[in-house]
């Protein structure tokens, strides 16, 4: 257990210089529902993992739904925090066409079933202030229909393991850097995959969502949030960098017998995408009261804040929510649901 309690006491030390608000939310559904793209639609078009408040639904009209006061429990360890969080999911494809979901993993130092370790950064200079986003507020950040690294938006990749307990190869670095890549990785990863999504930072200041999901949200025009660059004119609020990371155990599926004979990759978005481009996180924002912003003003640390109300690991696992549209999504499929079968 000695490897467990150094990665902890890494990470807290990491955490403590860059003071990050990091948490759990464990899986709340999957299913094939997406109230931004998709609105009202029973099925959407591929299957997500979503995390966060029970009152997720198909259309979440911002004119009529409140996050805070229709939901009765959330899945994440901060009891305030009734947002919604959702990716895609990731597939295993075998030798027979056939597609299994990959199961996942706890993050370091995190107790969860499935879902995601969510992150709210303030600026890394420890002094610049951030506005904590509104009721309201929605954003996408990806494309679910790219194949290509050309348009990918920033700061969204995957992270190969060469070892287990979040060890081998960069495991160390900072998201999205040394050999992370943007698409799936190309190799067998022997401690599993992380994916990180990371959104944009600078707002409008005027409009919660646009048509697009994204256009009324930008990154600096100078430098990167990191560095704390300038938010264009045309986007001039700041932000908190709002990072998801999703912790693939991919390691069932690692047997050569397993996988392509041709040693191509096996893995596959819920998209149908085996290229890895079409990563794409959602969010719609619904923490109670000012309890962000109360949170983000104290450069609070980590999943412990004394200006947040906290329930345990095993409380926020038991926040679960029913399918709508019921399907299978756990057994060996012949598709991957929402998806054409392929030869």
């Amino acid at each position: 257990m000695q490897w467990k309690a150094l990665a902890v006491a890494l990470l807290a030390q990491t955490a403590a210089a860059q003071q990050m608000i990091r948490f759990g939310c464990s899986q709340l559904v999957i299913e094939r529902l997406d109230p931004l793209v998709n609105p009202g639609a029973l099925e959407s078009p591929h299957l997500h993992q979503i995390v966060g408040g029970n009152s997720f639904n198909a259309s979440m009209d911002p004119a009529n739904h409140d996050l805070v006061a229709d939901s009765t429990c959330t899945s994440c360890t901060f009891s305030e925090d009734f947002s919604n969080y959702w990716t895609a999911v990731l597939f295993f494809r075998a030798r027979n066409g056939t597609y299994k979901r990959v199961p996942q993993f706890p993050n370091v130092g995190l107790r969860a079933v499935g879902g995601v370790t969510v992150y709210y950064i303030p600026p890394y200079d420890g002094k610049t202030k951030v506005t904590a986003f509104k009721p309201g507020f929605r954003m996408l950040v990806g494309d679910a229909a790219l194949r290509k690294a050309d348009g990918m938006q920033r700061q969204l990749c995957h992270r190969c393991y060469g070892a287990e307990n979040y060890e081998g190869g960069d495991a160390g670095g900072a998201p999205c850097t040394g050999s992370d890549t943007q698409s799936l990785p190309p190799v067998m990863c022997n401690g599993g995959i992380r994916t990180t999504i990371t959104f944009p930072t600078c707002w409008d200041g005027k409009n919660l969502d646009s048509p697009d999901h994204n256009s009324h949200v930008a990154y600096p025009s100078s430098g990167t949030f990191e560095s704390v660059g300038t938010c264009p004119d045309t986007h001039p609020v700041r932000l908190p960098q709002l990072m998801y990371e999703v912790m693939w155990d991919t390691t069932p599926f690692n047997d050569p017998e397993l996988w392509p004979e041709d040693g191509s990759q096996p893995f596959v978005w819920s998209t149908g995408d085996s290229s890895g481009y079409s990563q794409h996180g959602d969010y719609v924002f619904g923490w109670k009261g000012d309890s962000l912003q109360r949170a983000l003003d104290a450069r609070c640390n980590n999943a412990v804040c004394k200006e947040l109300k906290v329930q345990s690991s095993e409380d926020a696992m038991m926040c679960t929510k029913a399918q709508t549209a019921v399907e299978d999504v756990d057994g060996w499929l012949q598709t991957i649901p929402g998806q054409p079968m392929l030869d």
